[in-house]
């Protein structure tokens, strides 16, 4: 193949990698503590208060995320090995069975039923190749696709916590008012939702700008809410 039908045929990662997860993560501490501290900006609280709330947000925000994450990837993964378990059984019980399955797998995808078997019993030969197969071919997943709980934990917590830190970085480098942290806020999202484009088919300009307005919808509704309560409990 020629290095011009190469590019034509390449394709953009469609299940977004570790872009995807990392950015979201991101966008979604930046979303939630500008929230946060556009509340409590709201409601008239001191610098040193904004500062505090917005750390205790970033904190409670990190960890709920890494331990959400890790326990839905360890389950997900506990599911998926006990059915590649399963499976494993069954190559081990009934191997001529399997053969079969496999071999009608490849039967309904057109192959001819000889060619079907007979590529079925080349591939049957290594048992940890038989496996990998038929888990691919029943459960969508093999053995090796497994993601680790600690990583996906770790990667939640770092990427949640690095958006939630934008929001707060002002009050803590030794800022008073509400603006600087509203626009190194809302720079973030612009940029999270440029970045974004990378795995969708919208421009990085249209993601920017569409994440930048809902954050910034998200921080005026909180500010808003925060000025009525400080209001009306001052």
């Amino acid at each position: 193949m020629t290095a011009s039908a190469e590019a034509h045929h390449r394709h953009r990662d469609v299940s977004g990698g570790w872009l995807r997860p990392a950015v979201f993560g991101a966008m979604d501490g930046l979303v939630s503590n500008l929230g946060l501290i556009s509340g409590v900006a709201g409601s008239s609280a001191s610098a040193h208060t904004i500062a505090v709330a917005g750390m205790a947000g970033l904190a409670a925000g990190a960890f709920s995320m890494a331990v959400g994450e890790y326990t839905s990837v360890a389950s997900q993964r506990e599911l998926a090995l006990a059915e590649i378990e399963v499976e494993r059984r069954e190559l081990a019980r009934d191997p001529d069975a399997e053969l079969a399955e496999l071999t009608e797998v490849y039967v309904r995808r057109g192959v001819e039923p000889e060619l079907a078997r007979e590529v079925a019993r080349q591939l049957s030969r290594d048992p940890e190749q038989a496996l990998e197969i038929h888990s691919r071919e029943e459960l969508g997943v093999g053995p090796g696709d497994l993601a680790s709980p600690l990583v996906a934990a770790l990667a939640s917590f770092g990427s949640f916590a690095v958006g939630a830190l934008l929001p707060v970085l002002p009050y803590l480098l030794g800022g008073t008012a509400f603006w600087p942290a509203a626009l190194l806020a809302l720079a973030g999202l612009f940029l999270c939702g440029a970045v974004v484009s990378r795995v969708t088919a919208r421009s990085w300009w249209y993601s920017g700008l569409r994440q930048l307005l809902l954050g910034a919808g998200a921080a005026a509704l909180t500010y808003g809410l925060g000025s009525l309560l400080g209001t009306a409990l001052g």
